[in-house]
């Protein structure tokens, strides 16, 4: 195991890899439960989803810990789930296994552009700021899904900012039964909860707990936390400790016959290209389901990699100018680039590196045990699912605040001071955390960037393969518009 993982070489040890493997599939363990929620939405099995979900996390994460030998999981990417049930087959109208057929291309393009290189290049035309932009906004990102998850914020919406509900247009004057969404205009304001909940009181004990192990330097800390915290949600009531036999292992392998294959099914493939008024739409959709994944996987890399050390320099030259895949970085694209299309084969939409994967980084991860732990947990998850149901979210949360505040560090190699450099700063870090998407937090940086440059006469400093990325996210917004 030493020499196969090379742990010394990266100074960890078996026990502190197993332990951030927990710690980060307890982060993302709650994608078990949300994914079947959402595309079960567009008629799909629901226990299928639950097992896809399984295989494609697990595969994709053990290839990624094997191969590559890095702490990053994978598994369907919150997002583009939803992109997947509201705007693919809600919006467009497109059927489920179509969907799943453009979830399958999708993958193939980005194992297409990973073994061309085009990915490895469009990292190195990244200038030096704005990967510690994205480093220090991966962060921020973090930090607030930890803040929202936690129960800390609230947010209020008078009624003249209502835009829609169950995507139908709100009406003041009838009453919503059923509400399973609610759009909101700029009108919506975020506050500090009063901490009169038992899951919000619950969280900030969790916090106080972790921040003093971790300030102490406790081995496993992080892990000690979310167990600790979890024992002590129990008399509050918030850990519920109720088990059900809805995920049970048998019906889900009974259900998941009916997603496998699909995409390839006459409902599926079979159809998505014999419209040809909807050809055009199609290739569209492709293109935005490949833009938004592919970077949120680049972003993950990028502001994980280099803070911690996992993407050495060494890697970083190595990936620039060695063969095949020569480097960590290369090994880890291509492991990630697969994941997409196995889990479509088996039934669910895209999965991509967890940016939760830096609660197992912060905890001390540094090879691709970690990734293995977190694989054959989420493997075990089959037949304990109803078990890792037992750990509350307010119990994960206080660990992706501090992994946050860890992160954030990669501003100080920022300079402020120079609005050349703050603005897209700025643009890719901080709106990434607040528009709640890292694909499009990178796309306002790239964007300000390339106008900064041109307004001060410099666009030759412009990477072009930088320049045609941010035609491409200027076309992706298009493409989302127009969708």
């Amino acid at each position: 195991m030493e020499n196969f993982f090379k742990l010394k070489q990266n100074n960890t040890r078996v026990s502190t890899e197993i332990m951030a493997g927990l710690t980060t599939f307890f982060a993302m363990s709650y994608i078990l439960f949300v994914n079947p929620q959402v595309l079960s939405q567009t008629g799909m099995p629901y226990q299928a989803v639950f097992l896809a979900t399984i295989i494609a996390s697990a595969v994709g994460t053990l290839v990624m810990g094997l191969f590559a030998n890095v702490p990053y999981a994978l598994a369907p990417g919150m997002g583009l789930n939803a992109f997947f049930t509201y705007t693919v087959v809600f919006a467009l109208g497109y059927k489920w296994q179509q969907a799943l057929a453009l979830v399958f291309i999708c993958g193939l393009i980005n194992i297409t552009i990973t073994v061309t290189k085009v990915r490895k290049m469009i990292i190195m035309a990244i200038p030096e700021v704005m990967q510690h932009a994205i480093g220090g906004g991966i962060g921020v990102f973090v930090a607030y899904i930890g803040l929202k998850n936690a129960g800390f914020l609230q947010f209020t919406s008078d009624s003249s900012n209502i835009l829609s509900v169950n995507n139908a247009a709100y009406s003041a004057t009838k009453a919503v039964k059923g509400v399973t969404g609610v759009v909101t205009g700029g009108g919506i304001v975020p506050a500090l909860v009063n901490f009169t909940s038992p899951g919000a009181l619950l969280a900030l004990f969790g916090l106080i707990l972790m921040t003093i192990l971790v300030v102490k330097k406790v081995p496993g800390a992080v892990l000690i936390g979310i167990i600790v915290t979890t024992l002590v949600g129990i008399p509050m009531g918030v850990t519920d400790l109720s088990v059900s036999s809805a995920n049970s292992l048998g019906s889900s392998f009974a259900a998941l016959g009916t997603t496998f294959g699909a995409a390839f099914s006459h409902q599926g493939m079979g159809s998505l290209f014999t419209n040809g008024k909807q050809i055009l739409m199609t290739i569209m959709t492709i293109f935005a389901f490949s833009f938004s994944d592919t970077f949120d996987t680049l972003g993950t890399f990028i502001g994980t990699g280099r803070r911690s050390g996992i993407f050495s320099d060494k890697d970083i030259d190595e990936m620039e100018h060695g063969s095949g895949f020569s480097s960590k970085m290369d090994k880890a694209l291509f492991a990630d680039s697969i994941a997409t299309s196995i889990g479509a084969v088996f039934g669910t939409s895209n999965t991509t590196t967890y940016v939760e994967s830096a609660a197992g980084i912060g905890a001390g991860g540094r090879t691709g045990l970690t990734a293995v732990t977190t694989a054959l947990c989420f493997l075990l998850s089959a037949v304990f699912a109803p078990l890792i149901s037992v750990v509350p979210t307010q119990a994960v949360a206080p660990a992706l605040i501090l992994v946050g505040v860890m992160m954030v560090s990669s501003f100080k190699e920022i300079n402020w001071s120079d609005l050349s450099e703050a603005v897209p700063a700025f643009m890719a870090s901080i709106v990434m955390g607040l528009i709640y998407n890292i694909s499009y937090g990178i796309a306002a940086g790239f964007i300000f960037y390339c106008l900064i440059k041109l307004i001060e006469g410099k666009a030759k400093e412009i990477h072009p393969i930088l320049a045609i990325v941010t035609i491409g996210f200027i076309l992706n917004f298009v493409v989302l518009a127009v969708l």
